[in-house]
């Protein structure tokens, strides 16, 4: 009698998180479309043109200080006391300075011809029409100088950048009214689990609320996403492949939690391999370890899901959806959170097989420095320690942590929380 035996299929290999980000961000495809905006609707928005200049910034030599303008020359020549000849507020500008006078000048107007130097209200004495000036006046002093900031025709914000506050003034200040933008990404956002209701609902037995898709929707939002709220999927593997498929034809990118483990109900990675490919499952990280990616439907479309615990979805979001967006997006350059190294307050002695991202903020020691002191709770399920923290402290693979020793720590600002 002989015995015959069936061969497993293979599993794809974890990962290290350097190897899995390569992956992400080696296939994302850009977005193509733009669209122009009012200069009043950039915020948040990425440029998909560099901005130039139409014209000097200053566009004129101008006071940078409330006080008198004068030729340097002139307080030598008669003992530091001149005559007042003109009064040029801000959006005026004076006549050429009389020799021997002060003109009386105040922030951002033109400098009169024949000036060459501001000096400050505070170290003048004014009686009426005359100004005695200190004994000691720096030529060429408090003038902000025509195109010291920019010059016309210079480029001053480069494309594949995500578009603040400061940029927006930057581009008025220039005398740009529009930008070219690309479009919005269109991102579909679902929720796995029968046991999910969503909050104001009543819970029955067993049930919870779904925190995930509100956690989700805010930082896609952070992001400048328009979300596709598409609510959540039964835990059956045929409504899984409809509703993803749904999500598919919608989006530019579909973003799931729940579903992609190993369980009964687990049901997102077949789905993922019948409509499309699975090109990454497993990540050696703590928390969030089971992470798809993949491809949906005829159109390609990209696909990331994250685990259902609550603190792995906004893990591997951050760390993986957050970059792989970015890159759709348009953003260029290095998109890795930028890490500094601080001491631990906190022990961990048993070194972990995967690299750990442990919830974590700033407090002030006795002697004054900063230090990472770590949440009490590792588990995944504790959203609160979320809350709690401002930033994630990383524990390489195999190392363990004594107080005093420098960690690496990521402030939620750079990972868009």
């Amino acid at each position: 009698m002989s015995l015959t035996t069936t061969a497993l299929p293979e599993r794809p290999a974890m990962l290290t998180m350097e190897q899995a980000l390569e992956r992400l961000l080696a296939q994302a495809r850009p977005l193509e479309e733009e669209e122009s905006l009012p200069l009043s609707q950039g915020l948040g928005r990425v440029l998909s043109r560099p901005v130039h200049s139409t014209m000097d910034v200053p566009g004129w030599d101008n006071s940078a200080m409330d006080g008198y303008a004068v030729r340097a020359a002139d307080l030598a020549a008669v003992g530091g006391r001149l005559r007042l000849s003109q009064y040029i507020p801000a959006g005026t500008s004076g006549g050429l300075l009389e020799p021997g006078t002060a003109a009386r000048i105040l922030t951002g107007a033109p400098v009169p011809q024949g000036a060459d130097t501001v000096v400050v209200q505070e170290v003048c004495d004014r009686d009426g029409d005359w100004v005695r000036f200190p004994p000691e006046v720096t030529a060429g002093a408090n003038i902000r100088r025509a195109g010291e900031d920019f010059q016309a025709g210079c480029q001053i914000l480069p494309e594949g950048i995500r578009l603040g506050a400061a940029h927006l003034g930057l581009a008025a200040a220039a005398g740009v009214a529009e930008l070219r933008v690309w479009r919005r990404l269109r991102v579909a956002v679902l929720t796995s689990g029968d046991e999910l209701v969503l909050p104001g609902q009543p819970l029955g037995p067993g049930q919870i609320y779904d925190s995930n898709r509100f956690t989700l929707t805010g930082l896609l939002a952070n992001l400048g996403c328009e979300i596709l709220d598409l609510g959540m999927m039964e835990d059956r593997l045929e409504a899984t492949v409809e509703t993803l498929a749904e999500a598919a034809e919608r989006a530019d990118l579909v973003v799931a939690s729940g579903g992609v483990s190993v369980g009964d109900e687990d049901h997102i990675r077949p789905a993922v391999e019948r409509l499309g490919t699975l090109d990454l499952w497993k990540v050696a990280i703590r928390p969030g370890k089971p992470l798809v990616f993949g491809h949906l439907g005829p159109r390609a479309t990209p696909f990331l899901g994250t685990p259902g615990n609550p603190v792995s979805v906004f893990v591997t979001f951050c760390l993986f959806a957050r970059p792989f967006i970015q890159r759709l997006q348009g953003i260029s350059g290095d998109l890795a959170p930028r890490a500094f190294d601080l001491p631990a307050a906190f022990a961990s002695p048993r070194p972990a097989k995967r690299r750990e991202f442990v919830r974590a903020r700033l407090e002030c020691a006795a002697d004054g420095r900063l230090v990472v002191q770590a949440h009490p709770s590792r588990s995944s399920g504790v959203l609160s320690s979320v809350v709690w923290a401002d930033g994630l402290a990383v524990i390489p693979e195999g190392q363990s942590v004594t107080p005093g020793d420098l960690i690496a720590f990521l402030p939620m600002s750079e990972l868009g929380a």
